[in-house]
Formats: structure tokens, C-alpha cells, sequence
């Protein structure tokens, strides 16, 4: 991965408490992970940018080797990388999700 794609990555995860790289929007989701994740994060009223890998490949490409992670989507609270769809929605439903936001004093409902 190139530094400058790096270097893009680590800004647009700095540039919000919550960041979720997804395929499409949380509008238009285009696929059905991306669109779980939206949800629980639109669900919990969580503030959040959503970044479309689906616009920029090298963005696309570039998250997967910064995080270390094969799949989209991948969520970011407070430039911390916590998981894609499966790990999001365990934390969800565990209530974990809730927990990080209050620990980490990002806003929700």
C-alpha cells in the first residue's frame, strides 16, 4: 500500500469519532453487510462518516491492508478499529457496542 493511500485512510479515520468504510452509502447501501452495519449505527443514533469503498478502488484495496482485515465493511470508533459486520453485530446484540460508545464518549440515543 502506498504511503499516500495510507496517509488518506488515517485522515478520513481522524476526521470522525465514528468511521464506517462500506460498500455504497448508508442511503444506498450495495451490500447487505454494509447495510447491517448502517443500520445498527442509524439504529443506536450514532454520529458517523460513512466512507463508499465502491467509488475509490484504491481506498477499496487500501483498507484492507491498513487494518489488516480482508473484508468491507470495517467500523473505526475513535481511530480504533473494531471489526467488520459479524463483530459489530455480536457486539450489538451484547450490548458491548453500547459500552465502547460510553466509554470512548461518543454520542448515541
Amino acid at each position: 500500500m502506498s504511503d499516500t493511500i495510507h496517509d488518506r485512510i488515517k485522515k478520513e479515520i481522524e476526521s470522525s469519532d465514528v468511521v464506517l468504510f462500506m460498500k455504497g452509502t448508508p442511503q444506498a447501501p450495495q451490500c447487505g453487510f454494509s447495510m447491517q452495519v448502517a443500520q445498527i449505527l442509524n439504529h443506536l443514533g450514532v454520529p458517523y462518516k460513512a466512507i463508499n469503498v465502491m467509488a475509490d478502488g484504491e481506498i477499496r484495496e487500501g483498507i484492507k491492508a491498513y487494518s489488516n482485515w480482508p473484508t468491507i465493511p470495517q467500523l473505526y470508533v475513535k481511530n480504533e478499529f473494531i471489526g467488520g459486520c459479524d463483530i459489530t453485530r455480536e457486539m450489538f446484540q451484547s450490548g458491548e457496542l453500547v459500552q465502547l460508545l460510553d466509554k470512548e464518549g461518543v454520542a448515541h440515543n
